[in-house]
């Protein structure tokens, strides 16, 4: 019985962890929606988070835990996957919110299984484009489409093709790096290696916020915009990426992976509740057929190798 219990409480914790990242990471897109609309710069932004996060993990683990230094080699892994998954992947999509709506812009990362699947059938010629993994990628990408030109009609302003380019520059950067961590595996803790990943990343984002001229004095930042770093931060950066490994290990991958098909119906949700952001009908059901999509896309995936679903970080 006791047994029982402990198998019935860590499933239910597990569902809470879920949970907490299906809410958090999607409206955490909005967090940093409203920090880029009271004028914080997008690197200046993505810097300060990075470093007070990775600096919080690490905190725990050389501090607490003991742990060793990375070694040189696993440095200039750690330094070549915090470039691609929060400099580029993270720096790019928190830029692109500053021309194109919240929801749309985590649609766009969404895709990324897209783009995996593509690229490991042109670089490394595997076979794993199915009827049904082409039909979910025509299905995923005709929702793609009803989404722009719907938000093209509603939302259109000064910059939104280029808010378009650095969300897909942004999903590719991501796509990179999750191949990079499939085929390389390095007896690193999770949770420690994100601490190095997002630290290093947070000093390549202020070198490039300083020599661009974008970063402005803290004391310019809004109350507003500090409440929404200490959100990213606390909720977007520490407690969701606690939860999502946690889910990870505990529950099945075909549950697991639910968030990532959740996080752009949050965005959009709350969104529009927040910010304003209109959210038609053409757009909801548009980002319902995107995430049908991707789900093929991943099914179809997931019955010939391990299923790849994590979604970018915001």
């Amino acid at each position: 019985m006791s047994n029982q219990y402990k198998f019935f409480k860590g499933k239910s914790l597990a569902y809470l962890a879920l949970s907490a990242t299906c809410v958090l990471w999607g409206t955490t897109w909005v967090a940093s929606k409203v920090a880029v609309a009271e004028n914080l710069p997008p690197f200046q932004l993505a810097a300060i988070r990075q470093f007070l996060g990775g600096f919080s993990f690490l905190l725990f683990f050389i501090g607490f835990k003991k742990m060793p230094l990375p070694t040189l080699r696993q440095f200039g892994w750690l330094t070549f996957l915090g470039l691609l998954l929060f400099v580029i992947s993270n720096g790019f999509s928190t830029w692109s919110l500053k021309f194109i709506p919240t929801g749309f812009s985590c649609l766009i990362g969404a895709l990324y299984p897209f783009s995996v699947v593509t690229m490991e059938r042109i670089f490394y010629h595997k076979k794993n484009l199915t009827p049904l993994t082409f039909f979910g990628l025509l299905l995923g990408l005709s929702g793609v489409g009803i989404v722009f030109y719907e938000n093209l009609l509603v939302h259109h302003q000064e910059g939104f093709y280029f808010g378009v380019v650095l969300s897909i520059l942004a999903m590719l950067s991501w796509s990179v790096g999750t191949m990079f961590i499939a085929k390389n595996k390095f007896p690193l803790n999770p949770y420690y290696s994100t601490g190095w990943q997002m630290l290093i990343s947070s000093v390549i984002l202020f070198v490039i916020s300083l020599s661009t001229q974008t970063a402005i004095p803290l004391q310019n930042f809004s109350l507003k915009g500090w409440l929404a770093i200490a959100y990213l931060v606390i909720f977007g950066s520490i407690i969701s990426f606690i939860a999502f490994v946690y889910s990870m290990k505990k529950l099945p991958i075909a549950v697991s992976s639910l968030y990532a098909y959740l996080n752009p119906i949050v965005a959009m949700i709350t969104a529009a509740l927040v910010v304003n952001e209109k959210l038609t009908v053409h757009i909801f059901w548009g980002a319902l057929v995107t995430l049908a999509g991707v789900f093929l896309v991943n099914y179809s995936v997931s019955r010939d190798r391990v299923k790849v679903i994590a979604e970018p970080e915001q």
